[in-house]
This record gives C-alpha cells, structure tokens and sequence, in this order.
C-alpha cells in the first residue's frame, strides 16, 4: 500500500514541476533536430520515450554503462575491451568453466552497452 502512496507522490511532483511540458518541448525540439539532421523521427521519439520511461522509474546510473561509455569516449571501440572491463581480482578466484562463463556474459553486457553508447551517440539530443 506504502508503494502506491509514494507513486501517488511522485506522479503528483511531476505534475507541479511540469515534467510532461518539459518531456513535449523536448520530444518536439528533437523532432526538429532530427528532421533537420536528415534522421529518423520515429526513432528520436523512441529514444527520448526510453529516456523519461529510465526517469520515470528512477532507475539509478548502469555503473557497467557508465564504465563502457568513458572507455569509448577515450579510446573508441577497441579490441581489447573485454580485457579492459574485466575485473582483475573476481577473475582470479574463479575456475576455468566460471571464466568462460564469466566471459560471455561481460561479453554479452558490452554487447548491449555498445549498441545503447551507439543509439545515444547517433542522436541529436
């Protein structure tokens, strides 16, 4: 029940700081930006849905993201990425069948992080 009341609170917050105002002058400002970039429209929309939908939720900063997005932002799509996020002192303690396993999900992970540093860095806003 607690859970409801705080929703409740939350989604009247946005209504007095004029969050949905906020979320159609961006949504329209990157329609513009994009029609006038030559891109798509539909998936400027997509995006800055998924951003107020992650706001919304109060979703706290992917720290995987966060570590892949600085490294892209440096050095660019690298060979070695899997080397470079992973951790060192985990890696140690595990057995041979757990570090392949380990390894295909940070493989998996940088995957999705890459193609969500892609679809941020593509768009104009």
């Amino acid at each position: 029940m607690e859970t409801i009341k705080s929703m409740a609170r939350q989604a009247k917050q946005r209504l007095k700081n004029n969050f949905w105002e906020n979320c159609k002058t961006n949504l329209k400002q990157g329609e513009l930006q994009a029609k006038n970039l030559g891109l798509n429209e539909s998936k400027v929309k997509s995006y800055i849905g998924v951003k107020v939908q992650r706001e919304i939720k109060g979703q706290a900063p992917d720290e995987f993201y966060l570590k892949v997005k600085a490294m892209l932002d440096e050095c660019g799509e690298v060979s070695d990425a899997i080397g470079r996020l992973t951790d060192r002192e985990y890696y140690a303690t595990l057995t041979y069948e757990e570090k392949q396993r380990y390894n295909l999900e940070l493989s998996a992970k940088y995957l999705e992080a890459l193609e969500r540093y892609r679809k941020e860095k593509s768009m104009p806003i």
